[in-house]
Formats: C-alpha cells, structure tokens, sequence
C-alpha cells in the first residue's frame, strides 16, 4: 500500500467531505506548494456584468468564482500572499499535523457554504460597488482544527516524495 501523504489524505477527506462543491488539488512540487482551489458557480439570468479582480468584464450565464488556500514550505516556496485565501505552512518533507487538515476541510466547506450564499447575494444586490469576495478566519479555522487536536494528537501527514 503506498504511503499516505499530504495530497492523498485531502484528496480523500475533500471526496468525502465536500461532495456538493468543486475543490481541486494543484500540487507544485518544484515550488514545494499545494493549491487547494475552490470554486464557486452561480447563474446570472439577468447576465449582470461583472467585473473580476482583473478588471475583467462577464455577462456570462454562469459565473464561476475562484480562489486558493495554499499550503507552503515556509524555506522553499515562493508565492505572493495577497493572492491566496490563506497561506498555510507545513513543516518540509515531515508534512502537517493532521488535525489541521482535518480542520481545514471541515473549514473550508464552511467557507463554500458562506461564500455560495454571498455570491448569490451578490448577484442579486443592484448596487454598483458591490464587491464579492471569500473570507478565511484564521481563528474560526483554529476552533475546527481543536475539535480534531484531541482525536488525532500531534500525528503527522507527510509532504509528496516526487
């Protein structure tokens, strides 16, 4: 059986936990990052145009929505901060504590939850400043991970071997 690693594990925990939503998996092993995208569709009957935060214009049917929590090597990724959700480190080739990737799916569908709500929301608000946006609450995230702490102690998950 092959050694259960950081992407083996969320790919498992996001199949069974986050069934009605779209989160990929985007590993950079050259970067020592993982990716976890998250995706958002709404419909947009009215076909409102909107702006995305490229300033890009859509009157699209559907609006998909995205962004990324990623998880780093603090000594080795390179990454710009402001472009992601949440950045994460783990610890090397020894990986993460597996409370907080229990924690952070558990979180994250909470985030989709919201976030699905909001764009629709979103959607719906005539103003012409509306903004749009997920939130990530690094204390809410740390109040799921304590529910696992005790469950799954200080067990580590491992970073990928190439």
């Amino acid at each position: 059986m092959a050694k259960e690693t950081i992407l083996t594990y969320l790919d498992q925990r996001l199949t069974k936990q986050i069934t009605e939503y779209d989160v990929a998996i985007d590993w950079d092993a050259k970067n020592h990052t993982i990716e976890l995208v998250l995706r958002l569709f709404a419909e947009n009957p009215a076909h409102q145009t909107i702006d995305d935060a490229q300033g890009v214009a859509s009157d699209e049917d559907i609006i998909e929505f995205e962004d990324g929590i990623l998880l780093v090597d603090a000594n080795k990724s390179t990454y710009e901060e402001e472009d992601f959700l949440a950045v994460i480190p783990y610890e090397g080739k020894k990986g993460i504590k597996k409370a907080l990737l229990d924690g952070l799916v558990d979180y994250i569908k909470e985030i989709l939850i919201e976030g699905e709500s909001d764009l629709l929301d979103f959607l719906n608000d005539d103003a012409e400043d509306a903004v749009f946006e997920l939130t990530f609450d690094e204390q809410e995230w740390l109040e799921t991970v304590a529910k696992y702490q005790t469950k799954d102690g200080d067990t580590m998950i491992p970073y990928p071997s190439y």
